[in-house]
């Protein structure tokens, strides 16, 4: 067990630093209380987007297959991220890395090809698909 005065000298780096972010923190949060505007009014309360005045409520209702459709998103560029670290040791995995790589790819295709055969990409309501489809007839 290293006595007080070693374990100071170790880690008196880390306290300075630690030291100074509550000191920089209470700094920032004290000089915006004190320089900060007190107003209060109707159009304070309102978003500002880049000078254009928000129409609509920003409580919008999304269907739950949009968030679906976010989700297959995320999941198949999560598997491009798998396929891009074994581009990168292409040449160390041989021909074993290449067969498992295509056969990654192929089990990724028939997923994505399932999703899309199912309907599980649109996420258009069926009402108006069925119209579009009668359209273009």
């Amino acid at each position: 067990m290293p006595n007080p005065a070693e374990f100071a000298a170790q880690y008196w780096g880390l306290a300075a630093f630690l030291l100074g972010v509550v000191g920089l923190l209470g700094f920032m949060l004290g000089v915006s209380s004190l320089l900060g505007s007190k107003a209060f009014g109707r159009s304070k309360n309102e978003p500002f987007e880049s000078g254009i005045v928000p129409t609509g409520s920003a409580r919008l209702r999304l269907s739950a297959k949009f968030y679906l459709v976010a989700m297959l998103f995320v999941i198949f560029d999560v598997e491009a991220l798998f396929l891009f670290a074994w581009a990168v040791s292409v040449r160390e995995s041989g021909w074993a890395g290449l067969i498992e790589a295509t056969i990654f790819i192929a089990i990724l295709l028939a997923g994505l090809v399932y999703l899309w055969r199912i309907g599980a990409l649109d996420w258009a309501p069926e009402a108006r698909r069925t119209r579009q489809a009668k359209l273009k007839q």
